[in-house]
C-alpha cells in the first residue's frame, strides 16, 4: 500500500484526517521447513522497518504518530499553515508514516481538536500560529507525555505572545519563533527604493505580535533608507503603535476595503500581513487601475500563488517548512529538545525572496545594497527592534 506516499497537497478545508497507520502481520518461512510468525509494523510506503532503513537513528514507523492543527486560516492558505502542514508531512513521509492533520475554522475548534488528536494517541502535536497559544498550554499542562510544537508564539508571558523570556509556560511545549521584523527591514527598504510616489503602505488582519513585527520591520527599514538616501518616504498604515487591521485573516471585503484605503493614499508598494487577506490588495490593486507592486509574506507568494507573479516585487519568508520539519523529525528521534527557536538573518530561518519578474525593473544597485544592510543587521551595526528582542 502507497498511502503515505502521496504528494504534499494539503488536504481539504474542515476535513479530518486520521487514518490508521497500516499493519502487516507476514508469515515468514525459513529455510523452506520452519514457519515463523512474525508481526511486523509497517507504514504505507515502507517495505523494511525505519531502524534498519536509517541506519537505527529513527523509531520504528508504527510507534511514531505526529499530527497537526492548523489555525483558521487553514492548510490552503499559501501561507504559515501551508508551511507547516508540508514540513510536518515531510518528516512523517521519511518516518514512512501517516501525519494526522485537522483543519479549525475558527477559534471555536482549536481546543476539541486538540483533544482528538490526544485521544487518537499523537506523539508530537504540531499547533500552528498564535492564535492557538492558549489551547495549546492548556492541552500540554493536561498531557505532559505528548511533545508540542507551537508555531509562532513564544508560549509564555500570556496569550499573546508579546512576553518572550526564552522559557514555555508549559515544560512540554517548543516554541518556533521567527525574528520577521529582520528580513521585513530588507523589504522596506527595497519598496522604498522602488517606490516612485515615495508612499508605501502596510496593513494587517490583527494587531498580534506576530503580525506587527512584520509592519515594524518594514516600517523601520524604508526609514533607515530615507535617511541614508535622503530622501522623502513615508509609510502609510503603520506608525509604529497603531495601524490599519482589518479585524481577521479572510479574504474579504474588509480585506479589500482596507487594501483600497491604503492605495488610494498615492501608495505604490503595499504589504499585506496575514495569510489570506493578500487576496484583498490583489482585488484593490486591479481595480485602482495603477501600477503597484506587493509584497508577500511567509511564504514566496509568487511561487505558492501564480495569480499574484505580475505584481509581487518580493515576499519577506519564515522557513516554518524548515524548522517545523526538523522540530518533528527530531521527535521521532527521540531527541526532542524544548529550547525555543529563533529564525534570524544569520541562521536563514528569515529572508527575503528574489524579485522574479521585478528583476529588470529595480535598481541595478539594489541587491548589492540589501546585501550590505544584511550584513549590517548580522553584525548588529544597523540595529532592527522587535517584540523578540525588546
Amino acid at each position: 500500500m502507497t498511502a503515505s506516499c502521496s504528494s504534499s497537497t494539503p488536504p481539504p478545508r474542515g476535513r479530518l484526517i486520521l487514518e490508521a497507520s497500516v499493519r502487516n502481520t507476514r508469515k515468514v518461512v525459513v529455510g523452506g521447513l520452519v514457519a515463523l510468525l512474525a508481526s511486523a509494523t509497517l507504514a504505507a510506503c515502507g517495505e523494511e522497518p525505519a531502524d534498519e532503513a536509517n541506519g537505527g537513528n529513527e523509531p520504528a514507523a508504527s510507534d511514531f504518530l505526529p499530527c497537526i492543527v492548523s489555525d483558521a486560516g487553514g492548510f490552503d492558505d499559501k501561507s504559515f499553515n501551508q508551511l507547516g502542514y508540508e514540513g510536518a508531512k515531510q518528516a512523517a513521509d521519511e518516518f514512512g508514516v501517516e501525519l494526522k492533520p485537522v483543519e479549525s475554522n475558527s477559534e471555536n475548534d482549536y481546543a476539541p481538536n486538540l483533544e482528538s488528536l490526544v485521544a487518537e494517541g499523537c506523539d508530537v502535536i504540531v499547533t500552528v500560529g498564535f492564535a492557538l497559544a492558549a489551547a495549546t498550554k492548556e492541552s500540554a499542562a493536561a498531557n505532559p507525555d505528548i511533545e508540542y510544537v507551537l508555531i509562532d508564539d513564544s508560549a509564555d508571558g500570556g496569550e499573546d505572545g508579546q512576553t518572550f523570556d526564552g522559557k514555555a509556560d508549559q515544560p512540554n511545549i517548543k516554541p518556533l519563533l521567527y525574528d520577521t521584523a529582520q528580513a521585513a527591514f530588507l523589504a522596506g527598504y527595497a519598496a522604498a527604493d522602488f517606490s516612485k510616489t515615495g508612499k508605501i503602505g502596510t496593513y494587517g488582519g490583527m494587531p498580534f505580535p506576530t503580525v506587527t513585527i512584520f509592519m515594524d520591520g518594514f516600517k523601520q527599514g524604508a526609514e533607515y533608507y530615507a535617511e541614508e538616501k535622503g530622501k522623502d518616504v513615508k509609510v502609510v498604515g503603520w506608525n509604529g503603535k497603531d495601524g490599519s487591521f482589518t479585524g481577521g485573516f479572510e479574504a474579504n471585503e474588509a480585506a479589500t476595503n482596507t487594501a483600497k484605503q491604503i492605495i488610494d493614499q498615492d501608495v505604490d508598494v503595499i504589504l499585506p500581513v496575514g495569510g489570506p487577506i493578500y487576496e484583498g490588495a490583489l482585488t484593490a490593486i486591479e481595480d485602482s487601475g495603477k501600477d503597484i507592486a506587493m509584497i508577500g509574506v511567509d511564504a514566496d507568494l509568487y511561487e505558492t500563488d501564480p495569480n499574484t507573479q505580475e505584481v509581487v516585487l518580493t515576499s519577506i519568508l519564515k522557513g516554518m517548512k524548515v524548522s517545523t520539519y526538523e522540530a518533528v523529525k527530531a521527535a521521532g528521534e527521540d531527541n526532542f529538545d524544548f529550547e525555543p527557536y529563533v529564525g534570524t538573518l544569520e541562521n536563514d530561518g528569515v529572508g527575503i525572496a528574489p524579485f522574479h519578474n521585478f528583476e529588470d525593473q529595480v535598481s541595478e544597485s539594489l541587491q548589492s545594497e540589501l546585501d550590505e544592510v544584511k550584513a549590517g543587521i548580522i553584525d548588529g551595526s544597523i540595529p532592527v527592534t522587535s517584540y523578540l528582542n525588546q
